[in-house]
């Protein structure tokens, strides 16, 4: 699985940095998000999908 993110389009809502704090947080600045692990271990999959789901701007990206 890699991790793509759409910076451009991000609203900073924070809802990836909740649902997957092993693989997300937000810059201090912008509150956009940043990727902590652009290629997570299988045991953060389920929680990087639900991220996913539940991000209000839909800009993230999973390749697996």
């Amino acid at each position: 699985m890699k991790i793509a993110v759409d910076m451009e389009l991000c609203i900073g809502s924070g809802t990836c940095a909740m649902t997957a704090p092993a693989v997300f947080d937000q810059d201090q600045d912008e509150a956009l998000v940043v990727i902590l692990d652009p290629e997570p271990p299988p045991e953060q999959w389920e929680a990087v999908r639900s991220a996913v789901r539940h991000c209000p701007a839909a800009v993230i990206t999973v390749l697996d």
